[in-house]
Formats: C-alpha cells, structure tokens, sequence
C-alpha cells in the first residue's frame, strides 16, 4: 500500500542513512521500525510501568517483613526521642 507520510526532515535523513548504511531500500527500514514498535507495543498492554514493577513482585513479602521489622523497632522508642 502506498501512504504519504511527513517526518521531520532531521529523523528522515538519519533513516534514510541508516538504511543506506544496512544496504536496504528506505521503505523497508520503514517497515521493520513500524513493526517493531507495534510489536512492542502489544507488549505492554498499555502498562508500560509494570515492565520494571512488576518485576519486583516476588520481593512483597520480604518488603511487608522489613516494615514490621521497622513498625516492631520504633514502637520500643519513645515518643519523645523519634524527633
């Protein structure tokens, strides 16, 4: 399918030598970053933070065990010397 399609002209001459650069015509370096990021996007489910958070999920207990292990602590000190 043929499209027109404006791109600043800076992005369009950094594409269009890095295609020359892989010796492919600029149409289809156009192809494979569209394809790219679609397929990066259906990745992320419109989520994109749970990529670095979700990661940390196996650590909520040991989180919830290091807050009682704090809340336990500053219990024993009196109210006055917290300041």
């Amino acid at each position: 399918m043929k499209t027109t399609l404006e791109i600043p002209d800076p992005i369009f001459r950094k594409a269009k030598a890095t295609a020359s650069a892989l010796g492919i015509p600029l149409r289809e370096f156009v192809t494979q970053a569209v394809e790219e990021k679609l397929s990066l996007g259906s990745q992320r489910q419109g989520r994109p933070w749970l990529e670095c958070a979700g990661e940390l999920a196996h650590l909520h207990k040991e989180t919830m065990r290091i807050q009682k292990i704090i809340h336990e602590e500053f219990e024993q000190i009196e109210p006055e010397d917290w300041t």
